[in-house]
């Protein structure tokens, strides 16, 4: 084996630089007895939407922004708003010196949004409460999902989902920079690919917005930011108050990356065979990427733009990295 494998997944401790918000406060809900929801009926026609935050219990940024939005005492203008903190259990966990162990209780969150899945007879902490959300999250018009990543530093990116039914929300907001449409997990289906967030014959339409790095201050700032312009574009705040509280400016132009495969993860042997980083462009065909045991992927075209590597070392069904190319 080369230096270059034995080094593919190096010790990786981040700085954590965030502070887990107070959301203790929220735990009673608003307008509906599960707790941690709160929902905000203007009383006025208009859409239902969601924004929802702690999929994960470890990353702070989209806590942030929802402790910080209801602090504000928003109210929309037209339609109801739900704010709903999702892992609860998991966030509780969180320690600023094993920041990673917090993300679950049990199992990925964002991976048991499939009906046979959640319907089905198999327990764990997460279904229970995306059990509780799912009443939530079906009835949503549209729905902004605040997450954040691994590496170091790493630009914003919205995730548009399996099609392009959901790029004209993200381009509306107009942040971040770059957005992507994938092909989805092997290890279960995300809530923004649920019901008809994916159907084509509906209106509703989901994002989920990676801010920036786990515990980067960053991150909370574009949690922030986009949650406000989210609101904005559904004409649920007044655009005056939104504009004085953006945080981010927006980029000149936004592009779309187009995954055409994902690199799963086989084993724990999983391995790089080139150093990585998010939004790295690799410009030749066939330059050899990774490998997990007998199985060896090369990169598939030219300009192969790699989407959130993974800096931590892969278990079977784990996404390691996406494979895509700028749209021009």
């Amino acid at each position: 084996m080369t230096p270059a494998l034995l080094e593919s997944f190096p010790p990786f401790h981040p700085e954590v630089g965030l502070q887990p918000p107070p959301i203790e406060r929220w735990r009673r809900g608003t307008g509906t007895d599960v707790e941690f929801v709160h929902v905000l009926d203007s009383g006025e026609p208009g859409p239902t939407a969601m924004v929802v935050a702690l999929i994960h219990g470890n990353e702070l940024c989209g806590a942030i922004a929802l402790d910080w939005l209801l602090a504000q005492g928003v109210k929309p203008q037209r339609g109801r708003l739900v704010l709903a903190f999702a892992n609860t259990e998991a966030f509780g966990r969180f320690q600023a010196l094993d920041p990673f162990s917090s993300r679950c209780v049990d199992e990925d969150m964002n991976r048991v949004w499939d009906p046979a899945v959640l319907d089905g007879a198999r327990t764990s902490e997460e279904l229970r409460r995306a059990r509780e959300l799912a009443p939530f999250v079906d009835a949503a018009d549209a729905l902004l999902d605040l997450h954040s990543m691994q590496e170091p530093g790493a630009p914003a990116l919205t995730i548009c989902g399996m099609s392009d039914k959901s790029v004209p929300l993200a381009r509306a907001l107009g942040q971040p920079q770059t957005l992507l449409v994938d092909t989805g997990h092997a290890a279960g289906l995300r809530m923004i690919d649920r019901g008809g967030f994916s159907d084509p014959r509906s209106a509703r339409q989901a994002v989920l917005v990676e801010c920036g790095a786990h515990w980067e201050p960053a991150s909370a700032a574009m949690a922030i930011d986009v949650t406000v312009r989210f609101l904005r574009h559904l004409g649920m705040v007044d655009a005056a108050w939104a504009q004085a509280r953006l945080r981010v400016p927006a980029p000149e132009l936004q592009r779309l990356v187009r995954v055409g495969e994902g690199v799963t993860a086989q084993s724990a042997g999983f391995r790089f065979l080139l150093p990585t980083h998010h939004l790295m462009v690799i410009p030749a065909a066939g330059t050899p990427l990774a490998e997990d045991g007998a199985r060896r992927w090369v990169t598939p075209h030219d300009d192969c733009v790699l989407i959130m590597p993974s800096r931590r070392a892969g278990v079977a069904g784990q996404t390691m990295v996406r494979l895509g190319r700028y749209e021009p």
